[in-house]
């Protein structure tokens, strides 16, 4: 197993036949039970300083050379994910685990290693993000589900059947179809790279953009819809008994992750719609 915590959170100094790494990473999930770590790093310059313009690396690293800080995971959501920091301190890394992260992101990695299969094609930058934004759709789906068995028989405190209560019928209704609407944008987003790199054809920036806007959409249209549902459920749905309470935190926590913010993609994905090719930071994730 591979924990990556791709955030830049340390500098590689190049020496003979590689680089000394030394940084703290922290959001490495999973971390106890993996053998190496796939890190984000800055390159330096051979004092340690941040070479400029930027460039960032990503480096593969075994677990004999970091460090995991025990209880530095004691937050209020996805609890379970064990995103533990790691410390590294002037650790060898050869230059066969090393890779440029921006040639990483446009592709050229992946040409340069002779990988011709799809995925492999398929842009990092919106494959990567899939499997926190599908999860996070699918804890607000669990939501909805609990949510239903709930209310089935629920009577609310006026006396009325919620079932019989037109007003969160109309409301469990609407989240329910902008759930679908989240689950489906997400998926064709998906099928329609997959069918433009199974054609042979590189996707542009512009649609690189375009599929990271509709998968940040998705996300936040996903988690909006939840709290709508989560809203109709009464205060004994808050408590720590009833699991609607624990995926309602594990939900706000996945939005918080650096692919669902919103700001830079969805402003880079406009710039591009209208013809602007955007630069620095707003390419991250890109």
């Amino acid at each position: 197993w591979l924990a990556s915590p791709y955030m830049p959170g340390g500098m590689c100094v190049p020496v003979d036949g590689g680089y000394r790494l030394s940084g703290r990473w922290s959001f490495s999930s999973g971390t106890d039970h993996c053998d190496w770590a796939f890190l984000g790093a800055w390159l330096a310059d051979d004092e340690g300083r941040m070479v400029m313009p930027p460039t960032g690396l990503h480096v593969i690293i075994p677990r004999t050379d970091y460090e995991i800080i025990e209880d530095s995971w004691d937050v209020v959501g996805l609890r379970g994910t064990g995103s533990k920091d790691l410390v590294i301190e002037d650790a060898f890394v050869p230059d066969y685990r090393v890779m440029n992260a921006a040639e990483v992101m446009d592709g050229t990695a992946v040409r340069k290693y002779g990988r011709t299969e799809t995925l492999y094609l398929m842009p990092w930058s919106n494959m990567f993000p899939l499997g926190i934004t599908s999860a996070t759709i699918g804890i607000c789906e669990g939501v909805l589900h609990h949510a239903n068995e709930y209310q089935r028989e629920r009577i609310n405190p006026q006396g009325t059947a919620v079932k019989d209560d037109p007003y969160t019928m109309f409301a469990v209704g609407e989240a329910t179809a902008k759930l679908r609407a989240a689950r489906d944008s997400l998926l064709a987003n998906v099928d329609r790279m997959w069918d433009l790199v199974e054609a042979g054809r590189t996707p542009t920036f512009e649609q690189r953009a375009q599929g990271r806007l509709t998968q940040v959409n998705a996300a936040w249209q996903a988690v909006t819809a939840m709290d709508q549902v989560y809203a109709r459920c009464g205060g004994n749905a808050l408590r720590m008994d009833k699991p609607m309470q624990r995926f309602w935190r594990d939900a706000h926590a996945g939005l918080h992750h650096g692919i669902h913010v919103p700001g830079t993609t969805f402003h880079a994905a406009s710039l591009a719609n209208l013809g602007v090719d955007p630069q620095g930071p707003l390419r991250m994730m890109i």
